[in-house]
C-alpha cells in the first residue's frame, strides 16, 4: 500500500478524533493539571501565591481530621456500594429478567427514576422528617410495639448518611444491571433448566456472569457519585460526618485554594484507582 493511500486513510480518522481530543484537553486534562499545580502553591492565612511548596500536602497528611475524613469517605463508599448492590440487584433481576412483559418492565424502570423528577436537595432533606426522633420511622416502630423510646441514632449520624445515599443512588445500580439482564437470551436459561439445573445453579453459572458488565457500570456510577459527595452528609449528619467533599467545600469557602486542591487531587486519584479497578473485572468495550 502506497504512502499516499495510508495518509489519505489517516486524515479522516484524525479529523473524527480531533473534536473529542480537544474537548478532553480543555475540560478534563487542563483542569486537572491546574488543580495539581495550585495544590503546590504557598498558602497563608489571608493570601496565596504561586511559589511552589509541599506545605499543603504535609498539612493534609499530618492532620488527623483530614486523614480521618479520607478513611471515612472510603468506609462510607464501601458500605453504600455494598448496600446499593444488595438492594439494587434483586430489583434489577425482577425488572430485567423475571418480568416477561417489555411494557411492564419499562414502566417499572420509569417508576425507579420518578424520584429524580424532584430536586436532589429535596430528596435529601425529605429524610429528616422520616428519621428524626419524632419522625415517621420512630412513630411506626413505637405504634407496632417494637421500640419503647425513639431511636436517636437514625438522624444526625453516619447511619442517616448511609440510608440517604443508598436511597438516592440505588437506581444507578438498578438501571445498568436491568439492562444487561434484559439482553440475556432466555433460550439459554430454558436449555439449562431442561438439563436439570436449579435456579441457584442457573443464577451463578449463567445469569450473574452475564450481568457482570451491568454490575461494573452501576458500581462505577455509584462510586463516582458517593466519593464526591458532600451535600447528603452535611444535611443528614449535622456536620458530624466529614467527607473529602465537605473539606473541599469548607476550604473553598475559606479561600484556602491550595488545601482544597490537595484534597481534590487525592479524591481524583482515589476515583481513578477505583474506576480502573472495576474496569479490570470485565472488558466493557467487548461486553457492551
Amino acid at each position: 500500500m502506497s504512502t499516499d493511500i495510508v495518509n489519505k486513510q489517516k486524515t479522516p480518522t484524525f479529523k473524527l478524533l480531533a473534536p473529542g481530543v480537544v474537548w478532553m484537553i480543555l475540560f478534563l486534562v487542563a483542569p486537572i493539571m491546574m488543580i495539581v499545580y495550585v495544590s503546590f502553591w504557598t498558602q497563608t492565612t489571608f493570601s496565596i501565591n504561586s511559589t511552589l511548596t509541599l506545605e499543603s500536602w504535609r498539612n493534609f497528611f499530618a492532620s488527623d481530621a483530614y486523614v480521618g475524613a479520607l478513611w471515612t469517605t472510603v468506609r462510607l463508599w464501601l458500605i453504600v456500594l455494598g448496600m446499593t448492590f444488595l438492594i439494587g440487584y434483586p430489583a434489577a433481576l425482577y425488572v430485567g429478567l423475571l418480568v416477561k412483559s417489555k411494557t411492564l418492565s419499562t414502566v417499572l424502570l420509569v417508576l425507579c427514576v420518578i424520584p429524580f423528577w424532584t430536586s436532589f436537595l429535596i430528596r435529601v432533606l425529605a429524610w429528616r422528617p422520616m428519621l428524626g426522633k419524632e419522625g415517621a420511622v420512630n412513630i411506626v416502630l413505637q405504634k407496632m410495639g417494637l421500640i419503647d423510646s425513639p431511636i436517636e441514632v437514625l438522624l444526625f449520624s453516619e447511619l442517616s448518611v448511609i440510608i440517604g445515599m443508598t436511597q438516592i443512588y440505588v437506581v444507578f445500580m438498578v438501571g445498568p444491571i436491568a439492562f444487561m439482564l434484559g439482553r440475556i437470551d432466555r433460550n439459554i436459561i430454558e436449555a439449562a433448566r431442561d438439563l436439570g439445573a436449579g435456579f441457584g445453579r442457573i443464577f451463578w453459572k449463567i445469569i450473574f456472569p452475564l450481568s457482570l458488565p451491568g454490575v461494573v457500570v452501576g458500581a462505577i456510577f455509584v462510586s463516582v457519585m458517593v466519593l464526591g459527595e458532600f451535600a447528603t452528609s452535611g444535611a443528614l449528619s449535622g456536620r458530624k460526618v466529614n467527607l473529602l467533599g465537605n473539606i473541599i467545600v469548607t476550604q473553598v469557602g475559606s479561600l484556602k485554594w491550595a488545601m482544597a486542591s490537595v484534597v481534590g487531587v487525592i479524591l481524583t486519584v482515589l476515583l481513578g484507582i477505583v474506576v480502573a479497578g472495576f474496569l479490570r473485572i470485565v472488558d466493557l468495550k467487548r461486553e457492551l
